[in-house]
């Protein structure tokens, strides 16, 4: 099961040329298939162990039924190849191994067996990838006697032949049959909800036929985000997102595009979901921390007047505006546009507001991917634009405050949103995959991951 397994990793992972919104390609290159095919020489030899029925001599007046066991499959040769336009064609040299129990010695022989298959790959009713064996056939060299030659009769022998290859004729190719029909269940996993957050998942499903180029196959992705299970939906355009060709790493097993779409819908999730939202609360015995009345009382008189002792301010921090993520070449940014309210408690200690800020910060986006999850840090970049929108204490020299209000409201801000990108969003993949040595391409619209594969149960 592990081949079929491996053989799923290579057409779950496998997304192409996007029509829907937001969209996802990804291509398995021709490079993925060596790995699959290594993977899977000890789960076909499994497979192809199949019982073998008793031989009945009829050589002599009383019928002798004769036991026979594969001791062996040895599989020298596997190799998969991609059938444009259709699927995956298996290919394999296999040696079986059988011990004849016979009186008064037993015999072994080995029977060389070519095996050819035919991997139909078609998109299934609810989205997820369908494989199928369209065409299956076993080709039989002559079998190679090790030992008791002289003690066997070669009317013994054609016979014995003839039954064995009977029986694996009917029986192998429906083995592999049932290895990759197993591998539907498998790849139904694709369309599963994986979390983003506490309330949002990502799902994913195929919208179209693969696209399979006897270098690749892909298929286009539809991703939907969902919020309290309601999905976010982005206003549409009639541009389809198509992944270039060589992109990315050269050699490399898996190429994901991920389209600007995608993007826009996780912060517009992030934004909807309030995750954005925070509050910096100041502390009155942490002496490098100014976010107290005392501090900005030395700028702004008036706080000076209504707080004569100290007390911690706090700043409530959202975004209403929708943060815009920009993707040029090498180039990711994210532009988030908070309202700031500055608070203070009263002498009831309920908090009183002191004046309202607009800010603009523009962020460094860097990305990767960690297992099969893109995640993400910032950075800030350039200064904080701050602006007052409203004050309940006057006039506010808007040089001084910037400076103060940067320096309290920048490191959380980070904090807070680089915790926030640590969790990531999965990419299509099924369950016990995972990307090895993955590199992160940035394009004008559109985000490449590029790197091999590896499956573990």
């Amino acid at each position: 099961m592990a081949w079929a397994r491996g053989l799923g990793l290579l057409l779950v992972l496998l997304p192409v040329v996007g029509a829907s919104k937001p969209g996802i390609v990804v291509r398995l290159n021709k490079e993925v298939l060596s790995y699959v095919a290594e993977a899977g020489k000890v789960p076909l030899r499994q497979a192809l162990q199949v019982p073998i029925p008793h031989f009945l001599d009829r050589s002599g007046q009383v019928i002798q039924p004769t036991r026979i066991q594969i001791l062996n499959v040895h599989l020298p040769y596997l190799q998969l190849k991609f059938i444009a336009g259709f699927g995956i064609r298996l290919s394999a040299a296999t040696n079986f191994t059988f011990k004849i129990f016979r009186v008064p010695e037993p015999l072994h022989l080995m029977l060389p067996v070519a095996l050819l298959a035919d991997t139909l790959v078609a998109q299934g009713s609810i989205g997820t990838p369908v494989v199928s064996i369209s065409a299956c056939y076993s080709l039989f060299n002559k079998a190679i006697v090790f030992d008791g030659y002289n003690s066997t009769a070669p009317t013994l022998l054609a016979p014995l032949q003839k039954h064995i290859k009977a029986v694996l004729r009917n029986k192998l190719c429906l083995r592999i049959s049932n290895l990759v029909q197993g591998l539907n269940v498998h790849l139904g996993t694709l369309t599963g909800l994986s979390p983003v957050g506490p309330e949002s998942q990502v799902r994913y499903t195929m919208i179209n036929a693969p696209n399979i180029t006897k270098d690749y196959i892909s298929f286009d992705i539809n991703a939907v985000l969902f919020l309290l299970g309601k999905p976010i939906i982005l206003p549409m355009d009639a541009t389809p997102f198509v992944l270039p060709s060589h992109v990315g790493t050269s050699g490399a097993m898996a190429t994901v595009g991920l389209s600007q779409d995608l993007f826009d819908s996780a912060i517009l999730l992030l934004q909807k979901a309030g995750a954005l939202n925070m509050d910096i609360t100041g502390q009155l015995k942490l002496s490098n921390n100014p976010l107290n009345t005392s501090t900005l009382g030395q700028v702004i008189p008036e706080v000076a007047r209504q707080f004569p002792e100290p007390r911690p301010l706090a700043l409530k921090v959202q975004l209403d505006a929708i943060p815009v993520v920009t993707l040029h070449t090498n180039n990711a940014t994210l532009r988030i546009q908070p309202f700031v309210e500055v608070l203070a408690p009263d002498s009831d200690s309920a908090f009183q507001s002191l004046f309202s800020l607009d800010v603009v910060v523009n962020l460094s986006l860097q990305l990767y991917v960690s297992e099969v999850r893109l995640q993400g840090t910032t950075s800030v970049l350039g200064n904080v634009q701050v602006t007052v929108a409203s004050s309940n204490v006057g006039f506010i020299e808007m040089e001084q405050v910037q400076s103060l209000m940067g320096n309290v409201f920048q490191r959380p801000l980070l904090d807070h949103l680089n915790a926030l990108l640590s969790i990531g969003v999965a990419l299509p993949s099924v369950i016990n995959l995972r990307y090895i040595a993955p590199e992160v391409f940035v394009y004008e619209g559109y985000i490449v991951v590029s790197g091999g594969l590896l499956y573990q149960r």
